[in-house]
């Protein structure tokens, strides 16, 4: 009598469980957008010389942009993109303030310099995909640029007479939507993600993923979010020298942890806003 032989084929592979902490996507609606201004001008009138930091700090950055265009305008929207980059960066000192004040800790400047410390390795992450996608802005740009000016680049009188020249709306459409797009992903990626890594220390992957999905639950209203953050700082450069940067470029970083706080809930009932 023969024995059967043993099974030996691999069992299936069972993926072990998640470690992140379960969250739910909030659903949004306009007066929201409101409540995050409000919560974001009361954080900033609580630390002034916090808000004026970042302000000036936020300001120097529009200096650079406007010599930029003025001497280089081809390059205008790579250092933009530069911008956009370093501004959130700049911002997570403002998120650090807001949430500890919403845990009821003191907020200094230092702390607020040096919180990107504690997460390095999921911040260097972030900072490489939105390098990448800065690189791809600023290449996508000068191609739109090259296309239609085939004679060369053009100086600063050059672009702003193409811009409002109606002979010339293939340039603008195809500019428009080009740096919509890029503005767009990395708003998406951006919005949600380095608040998150701050408050719960996540990878950079889930916090951009999370990013992504409070964008598509709450497409509309996060488009209204970006337009209104967009409307503020043209606002603030409608100024003269832009010193409205001084005020708005706070307001809009304070704002923006409050807007994390409220799209995204989570699940943990041992942590809800972080560590000290």
């Amino acid at each position: 009598m023969s024995s059967i032989p043993p099974d030996t084929s691999p069992s299936p592979y069972v993926p072990p469980p998640s470690e992140a902490p379960p969250k739910k996507i909030l659903p949004l609606h306009v007066a929201h957008l409101l409540r995050w201004l409000t919560a974001g001008w009361r954080d900033m009138v609580a630390h002034p010389g916090i808000s004026a930091f970042y302000g000036i700090a936020f300001w120097l950055m529009a200096l650079v942009l406007g010599a930029v265009f003025k001497s280089k305008p081809e390059y205008t929207m790579s250092i933009a993109s530069g911008c956009l980059l370093l501004g959130p960066f700049l911002a997570m000192g403002l998120y650090e303030v807001s949430r500890r004040r919403e845990l009821g800790l003191v907020a200094r400047l230092g702390d607020s310099l040096t919180c990107w410390d504690r997460h390095v390795r999921s911040m260097s992450m972030l900072v490489l995909v939105l390098i990448v996608l800065e690189l791809l802005w600023g290449r996508a740009s000068l191609v739109v640029f090259a296309v239609f000016f085939n004679t060369g680049m053009p100086s600063t009188t050059g672009v702003i007479q193409a811009i409002f020249n109606p002979e010339n709306w293939e340039f603008v459409a195809a500019y428009t939507v080009v740096g919509g797009g890029f503005a767009m992903l990395v708003f998406s990626i951006a919005v949600v993600s380095i608040p998150m890594i701050l408050d719960r220390d996540t990878d950079a992957i889930s916090a951009a993923i999370t990013s992504l999905e409070v964008v598509f639950h709450n497409t509309f209203i996060m488009l209204m979010w970006g337009a209104t953050i967009a409307a503020l700082v043209v606002l603030a450069l409608l100024l003269p020298w832009g010193v409205g940067l001084l005020m708005v470029g706070p307001l809009l970083g304070h704002a923006s942890w409050h807007a994390y706080r409220g799209s995204v809930q989570w699940l943990d009932p041992d942590v809800d806003s972080g560590s000290p």
